[in-house]
């Protein structure tokens, strides 16, 4: 049985939360600030976390980043805001997706799937054995692990689904329609902001120097590729 954290401090959408899990199977632990979050991390195998970002003590981007200094489990985040800055600004500290309040319950439950989904079988697009590398980075399919320069990389279940994608099929252009739809397994709507984001925080592991990446290049206009070399 999958264990979900929810993390809000409105105790009334936690307990909304837990009912709708539930009905699906899942095993809910609640935290009502990021402190209650992190604790409840250190003591509980967590597969998933659904957290807010505005609350008190600690908000759900700083407690997130924490929890992605040692953990790559899947994090969804909750926004009482629909504007493009707070879905950035989750994702770009560690966050796989976002939900804006209020929610579909309908909704919700399918992004928690989705995510699950990717953090069991990290890719979730038909299995081909092996290792895709180009130059110094390697891509494998079968320990489900990203290195360069023969060095771990750590990857969340979304980057290594964007890295895989694209290693698989180095130098051909996606679109972010086309990456979006691949990786998350759902229809895209407007996908640019949440796909450029997970591209960068790529970049920030994989580059150098990511303003001047070698690897995964942009093609202006069109899309993403990693460069065959």
């Amino acid at each position: 049985m999958y264990c979900i954290l929810v993390c809000d401090d409105d105790k009334d959408i936690v307990n909304a939360i837990e009912i709708y899990l539930a009905a699906e199977g899942y095993r809910v632990i609640k935290a009502h600030d990021g402190a209650e979050a992190l604790a409840a991390v250190e003591k509980n195998e967590v597969h998933l976390i659904i957290m807010d970002i505005m609350m008190p003590k600690m908000d759900g981007l700083r407690a997130t980043m924490k929890i992605r200094e040692r953990m790559n489990i899947p994090i969804l985040m909750l926004s009482a805001k629909s504007e493009d800055y707070d879905k950035v600004a989750g994702l770009g500290v560690g966050a796989d997706d976002y939900v804006t309040k209020p929610f579909n319950p309908l909704e919700l439950t399918a992004r928690v799937k989705s995510l699950l989904r990717r953090y069991t079988m990290l890719g979730g697009m038909e299995k081909k054995a092996g290792a895709f590398r180009t130059g110094g980075l390697t891509v494998d399919d079968e320990s489900k692990s990203v290195e360069l320069d023969g060095e771990p990389v750590a990857v969340t279940p979304i980057e290594f689904g964007i890295l895989r994608l694209l290693a698989a099929n180095a130098g051909k252009v996606f679109s972010t329609e086309q990456i979006y739809e691949a990786v998350w397994e759902e229809p895209s709507y407007n996908p640019e902001n949440t796909v450029a984001v997970h591209i960068r925080r790529i970049r920030e592991k994989i580059e150098i120097n990511p303003s001047e990446p070698r690897y995964l290049k942009v093609v202006w206009g069109i899309g993403y590729k990693i460069e065959k070399i």
